[in-house]
Parts: structure tokens; sequence; C-alpha cells
């Protein structure tokens, strides 16, 4: 397996380190060539693509060893850069507003045509800046195979992957440190009305 590690901030970094924006623009540029990133978010590591590349998406499947049926989430950069893409009805617009940034991911209709996306906006400074760089929601699933326990280090991530096995194509990760390692986030249906919870619960604060 070839995987190549570049050097991030963390969460709470603060100023951010001043190599971070040369590798998130690598890490960009990679995604709109259809490759394939790790990155770290406010719970533990994802593994990135650009959903608008068939590539990339085919990419995150079989480093994953993830059935097709199964859809993969998004993280974009802000609320807007998800209302370019989405539509927010009403009662996911007001929880998105106390929600976001945060671990939280609403299933939304696409603008423009028939379907939706899972999409949250990351408390994670990288994911967002990421996203960002691309100009467009980036595709993050957890870091791991199938089945497998998420990651919270990049090493361990690229380790998990690797165990899938030769003929996967190039990886490229960003290093963080150690992520929260909390729960994933909590994913609610807002298509329609009551939104209606499909993993995890709402903390009470946001209900």
């Amino acid at each position: 397996m070839t995987a190549s590690v570049l050097p991030v901030g963390g969460l709470d970094d603060a100023p951010r380190p001043p190599t971070e924006a040369g590798a998130i623009a690598t890490a960009a540029a990679a995604l709109a060539r259809g490759g394939v990133v790790v990155f770290p978010t406010e719970t533990f590591y994802a593994l990135g693509a650009d959903p608008r590349s068939s590539a990339g998406v085919e990419a995150v499947y079989r480093w994953k060893t993830r059935p097709r049926d199964r859809p993969l989430p998004w993280i974009a950069a802000s609320r807007e850069q998800v209302e370019s893409v989405c539509r927010l009805p009403p009662a996911a617009a007001a929880l998105a507003r106390r929600a976001w940034p945060g671990p939280v991911t609403l299933v939304l209709p696409l603008r423009g045509g028939a379907g939706s996306a899972a999409v949250r906006v990351s408390s994670h400074p990288v994911a967002r800046f990421l996203a960002a760089a691309l100009g467009h929601p980036v595709i993050s699933t957890s870091a791991n195979r199938s089945g497998r326990p998420p990651a919270r280090t990049a090493p361990s991530a690229v380790r998990g992957l690797a165990e899938g096995g030769p003929g996967r194509p190039p990886l490229l990760a960003l290093d963080g440190g150690r992520t929260p390692g909390r729960a994933p986030s909590v994913i609610l249906d807002a298509r329609s009305e009551p939104l209606r919870p499909l993993r995890g619960t709402l903390p009470e604060r946001l209900r």
C-alpha cells in the first residue's frame, strides 16, 4: 500500500501551524483528481473523496470494503456550502443553526433533481478547511474497514485500511494528532417533518 502523511493542526490548535494550508491544498487537489484522503474530525478519522468523482467514490468503497448499497455521508465547510447543494426544510434549518458546527448529520434533499445526501458541518477546522478548499462537501465516512472500530489517530487509520489487502489506489493522510473519539455523529432524516432519528440521540441542549 502507498500512503503519504502530511501533518496538520489538531482540533484546538490556534493559531494553525504554518504547514497546514499547504497540506490541505495538496489534499484538496488529490480529491479533485479522484483520490482519497484520511483526515481528522471532531469524533474520529474520516476517509474522504469528492462525491462528484466516480473514481473517488469507488475508491472509498474499495478501501472500506463497504457494500455499495450503503450511501456515504458528507462534511461541508459551512451551512452556506450545504445550502449550495442541498435544500434545508424549515425544521432542518432551525436545527442546523443550533447544531452546526458539530456532530449532527442531516439527510437532506439535493438541489436540482432527485436524491439526497447525509451532511454535516464539522467542528474540526481541518475537516472544514478541506471542504472549503475543494469547493464542495467532502465524503466523510469513518476511516476503517467496514465492521472494524473507528480510528482515533492517522497511523491507526492507515494501518487498519491497509488490512484490506493490495490493489487499492494511493492514500493521502492528514495527521492532526489524536481525535476525541466521542460517539459517531447523530444522524436524522430531515427531508420531512418531524425529523426522524436514524442513529443516536440528540443532546438535550439541541432539542
